[in-house]
């Protein structure tokens, strides 16, 4: 047998696994796993900022392909903690990343040594397992069973913490040897599809409910297989978007209290069943259960069985990977639409494509400071169906998700469950990575801008061209929204009179010199016939230079968006709504 580190080990796994990029921070408890990484070479490593960069830049490079694991790297102690919210938000998300860790040496971990952090405990509750290995030989079998666990059943992060002794440890170990563990992915039955084909079949406005479940399982052809084998109307969720492209006839639109539409929330209280396949029922889809459920049958698809009546029960329930029960609901359609079984679902298709051409939100602003709402119409002109848009929360997210057009799986990656804020930037970074020909659009406002601004840099310095999108209206938008419940605008201000900017007007941060002195090139626009060509010149720039660009659009200070603080449907309409076909120009079905 061969012998080497564990470290050298370690890195041959992840080889071996198919890994070939990996994000994150040296230090002095992880520098023999870094040292094992340049001797071995076959892995490219992006230097992060910060760590918690590093775990979103992860994030985004899994989110870009199918089969990509991303890896974040840090020391120990602090740079384990720095990287905790990346890992909860690739839980919440079904995000397989794995997180490496240096670690005090074996005999002086639980002795207060510098650096020295329980970090397994901590990240017990967000990672699918956290271990810390304080036996050399343990460490093959460590990294095998977290590729495994990441693969199987719902996807998730793990956590390897590494002791700095144990990675110099010497150990046996034939990396020609090495297998993968083949993953375990729960797969639906004949008769489970055949009951709840069943059960469809005694609908008259049925909906499918596509979920991000989908999109992870690499399903999405499969899914709009059986919509148009069936006639049925999809709803995606936020994490589904672009299972089904917008512009489908089959489309009808996002359901929800924020990242709604209105035909979607109109569609799906028509409708009488719902076939939820890959999706969390998370509550902001849902709004209130009583509006959401009643009326209507529920049969829900997920590979993870304890989501299974988690948040109310179904009234039937597969325990399934989407792709293996999408591969049988389409095998059982084909065989019923060719023995004339299935029923004709024209009319109700036709009335939720009717909807989309009727219930429309307006976009078409021309006024100074700039309605956010135009931008959203600016970008679906300047960014084409192949566009890759990256963004997490906020009122700019939520307008995106209302008003921005995605065709495509893998085209909308957005940080659902958890949106924590400096989300956006590494998020971008990393997919930009993941395809680097790619054209990846990024959506923040500027309080999520100016969370982690620091990767710009990253960018810059590794020459990863993107496109970020900044609405200033230099305000915790949605917060602000939030607190008109309670009578108040309180800690939500961001605007000051900058002394170097004075231009500004109060908006206080210059986020174009920030982004410049980051190495980054940055437009700043205030007027809506501004918007398209500076679009189309920052795409000019990031081809040209290889570095990020921000288009830093100033808008108005106060927007409320629609939405709803609690059922879908009492969505509150702030604005103006479309009346004609030039109120929502970029609308994929004209407004008749």
């Amino acid at each position: 047998m061969a012998r080497m580190t564990a470290a050298r080990a370690a890195v041959e796994i992840l080889k071996r696994e198919g890994v070939d990029t990996a994000f994150g921070v040296p230090g002095a408890a992880i520098n023999p796993f870094y040292a094992a990484l340049r001797a071995a070479g076959g892995i490219e490593h992006t230097l992060a900022r910060h760590v918690e960069g590093a775990s979103h830049m992860a994030e985004g490079y899994t989110r870009t392909a199918p089969g990509n694991i991303g890896v974040c790297i840090g020391t120990s102690g602090p740079a384990g903690t720095d990287m905790i919210t990346g890992l909860y938000s690739a839980i919440g998300d079904s995000t397989p990343i794995l997180c490496i860790t240096g670690q005090a040496p074996v005999a002086v971990i639980e002795k207060e040594d510098f650096q020295a952090v329980d970090i397994a405990s901590i990240a017990k509750p967000v990672t699918k397992k956290a271990t810390t290995v304080k036996e050399a030989a343990q460490v093959p079998g460590v990294f095998q069973e977290a590729f495994h666990l990441m693969r199987s059943g719902r996807p998730g992060p793990v956590l390897i913490d590494l002791p700095v002794d144990v990675q110099q440890t010497e150990i046996e170990f034939d990396p020609d040897l090495y297998e993968p563990l083949v993953p375990h992915k729960p797969a639906a039955t004949r008769k489970q599809v055949e009951k709840a084909m069943d059960m469809l079949a005694a609908a008259d406005r049925p909906l499918l409910v596509a979920g991000g479940g989908i999109i992870s399982a690499d399903a999405s052809e499969l899914l709009v297989e059986f919509a148009e084998l069936t006639g049925i109307p999809v709803v995606p969720t936020l994490m589904g978007w672009g299972a089904i492209g917008d512009d489908h006839p089959l489309h009808a639109g996002m359901v929800g209290l924020q990242t709604s539409h209105r035909y979607g929330n109109a569609t799906f209280l028509e409708s009488d069943f719902v076939l939820g396949i890959g999706n969390r029922w998370a509550n902001r889809h849902t709004g209130a259960l009583s509006t959401y459920t009643e009326g209507r049958k529920f049969v829900h698809v997920d590979i993870e069985p304890t989501q299974i009546g988690k948040i109310f029960p179904p009234d039937f329930s597969i325990v399934s990977d989407a792709h293996a029960a999408l591969t049988l609901f389409v095998e059982v359609a084909k065989e019923r639409a060719q023995a004339g079984k299935l029923k004709d679902l024209s009319k109700w298709s036709a009335a939720a494509r009717e909807r989309k051409g009727s219930l429309q939100r307006r976009t078409h602003f021309d006024n100074v400071p700039l309605k956010p709402q135009r931008v959203y119409e600016e970008m679906n002109r300047a960014f084409g169906p192949e566009t890759r848009y990256v963004s997490t929360i906020g009122l700019s997210q939520i307008a995106g998700a209302q008003f921005l057009h995605v065709y495509r799986p893998r085209h909308w990656i957005n940080c659902g469950q958890a949106g924590p804020l400096g989300w956006t930037v590494p998020a971008a970074l990393g997919v930009a990575k993941a395809d680097p020909e790619a054209s990846v659009v990024a959506l923040s406002g500027d309080y999520d801008f100016q969370f982690m601004i620091e990767e710009l840099a990253v960018g810059a310095q590794h020459h990863i061209p993107y496109v970020h999108v900044l609405v200033n209206n230099s305000y915790l938008g949605l917060i602000r929204q939030a607190q008109r419940n309670f009578d108040m605008d309180f800690q939500v201000n961001l605007e000051f009179e900058n002394i170097n900017t004075p231009e500004l007007g109060g908006y206080g941060v210059d986020h174009v010199k920030v982004a410049e002195g980051l190495g980054c090139k940055a437009l700043r626009v205030t007027e809506p016939d501004q918007l398209l060509p500076a679009f189309e010149e920052a795409k000019k720039l990031a081809a040209e230079y290889r570095v990020p660009v921000v288009v830093e659009a100033i808008l108005e200070r106060i927007t409320n968006i629609s939405m709803s603080g609690s059922d879908i449907a009492s969505v509150n309409e702030f604005e103006e709504l479309a009346a004609e076909p030039a109120h929502a120009p970029t609308a994929t079905v004209p407004l008749g």
